[in-house]
């Protein structure tokens, strides 16, 4: 068999369920055609007539998937250091947000940003997520607030994937924060989000899916439920910010429309947990919201456990909750704040972060017949890449077989 390029002498992880923990392979080879994995697997156990046009020869080092970012928000305009501050003077995010900061403040610099400077300002964020081994990347709208400042923002993350060898998915988050044009109408701008814009991002193919942020700050059940169903008629998934600061039971509304994804979870109850686990939607864990906002109720990871839901993990990147562009420390955020396990940590940013973007059957492991997304390591184990801080052992990042 004739390939485009062959990995040698490599020690693999896997990340493939039919293997028990990070399914690991001690002298490993992978083979590439077309940007598709052909084979991955022991060196001893491959075909005989396999050959390519380039060889790589890995001298030991450990192979992985390709990183995934399951949940960001990398595209918008201006900063919040200064509430970063106010937050160390003891604010709350509620105060904040109440006073007319957080997201709407985001949503002001956003607007006011053209599409090429929105692109130009994400692409050193998308960088330091690249120079940590990710491949693909979830990005979400919502700091426009207004269909064409929406329309603007996905446009600008889909433009990333021009400049960079990357998967880009965008998602639609209207429903992120109410805008000061709809100040005390909540209704009225659910009315707009789910009978103007969702319409109009679905025409324009602009979004694969739709999410929402359910929550005292942003809102209700019954609003969210709206948005789902306007996603659902025009042929988007649905994702949810949801029990992050309270419990609101969003987790089981995503449930039941069939979410890819339920994301922080930090409130989540048992019910909850359940209603994920029957439906099969991940549970996306976000550390470094957790840090950056000083929350002290972490996820039910036992429950999640117990349940075997699917746990995803991502940086969140935001301007005010999590500004970390780091898939390494947020796995090591998981590990030391939240007690996950190593291979817990490393399926979170790869084959489970896959499934949580509906990309189960696409990458996330080395399988072959999967996207060739790498990520190749200076290690000795797998746990280093968890283990520690501040430092950043890829030695090669593979996208799509190159």
């Amino acid at each position: 068999m004739r390939c485009d390029r062959i990995w040698r002498h490599a020690r693999l992880a896997t990340l493939s369920p039919d293997r028990p923990g990070l399914g690991e392979i001690d002298d490993g080879l992978i083979a590439s055609l077309n940007g598709r994995i052909v084979y991955a697997g022991a060196a001893a156990d491959a075909p005989v007539d396999l050959d390519a046009a380039e060889i790589v020869d890995c001298e030991g080092r450990w192979i992985t998937p390709g990183l995934i970012d399951a949940h960001t928000h990398l595209v918008y305009g201006g900063d919040r250091a200064r509430e970063f501050e106010l937050r160390l003077d003891g604010a709350s995010y509620e105060e904040i947000a109440r006073a007319g900061g957080g997201i709407v403040s985001t949503m002001s610099a956003t607007r006011a940003t053209s599409e090429t400077e929105l692109t130009a300002s994400a692409l050193p964020r998308l960088d330091a997520l690249i120079a940590e081994g990710v491949t693909t990347v979830e990005i979400k709208s919502g700091y426009g607030l207004a269909l064409e400042a929406e329309l603007k923002q996905l446009r600008a993350a889909r433009a990333l994937s021009q400049h960079r060898p990357i998967s880009i998915h965008t998602t639609f988050l209207g429903a992120h924060a109410l805008p000061p044009e709809f100040a005390h109408d909540a209704d009225g701008y659910i009315d707009e989000v789910c009978g103007r814009m969702i319409p109009a991002v679905a025409e324009a193919g602009l979004a694969s899916a739709v999410d929402a942020f359910c929550e005292g700050v942003g809102f209700s059940l019954t609003q969210t439920r709206r948005v789902f169903e306007a996603a659902r008629a025009h042929g988007l998934d649905v994702k949810l910010h949801a029990e992050q600061l309270s419990n609101l039971h969003g987790a089981a509304l995503a449930a039941e429309f069939g979410a890819l994804s339920a994301d922080h979870l930090e409130y989540l109850d048992e019910d909850g947990a359940a209603a994920l686990a029957g439906s099969g939607t991940a549970a996306v864990l976000l550390p470094g919201a957790f840090y950056f906002i000083r929350e002290t109720q972490t996820p039910p990871i036992d429950l999640l456990r117990r349940y075997g839901v699917r746990m995803a993990l991502a940086t969140d990147c935001n301007p005010g909750t999590s500004p970390l562009t780091s898939p390494l420390l947020v796995m090591n955020m998981a590990a030391t704040l939240f007690r996950m396990t190593v291979t817990e940590c490393l399926a979170g940013m790869t084959r489970e972060a896959a499934y949580a973007l509906g990309l189960g059957e696409e990458t996330g492991t080395l399988q072959a017949g999967k996207a060739c997304d790498l990520a190749i390591w200076d290690i000795e184990r797998p746990a280093e890449l968890v283990y520690r801080m501040g430092f950043n052992p890829l030695h090669t990042r593979v996208w799509r077989g190159r």
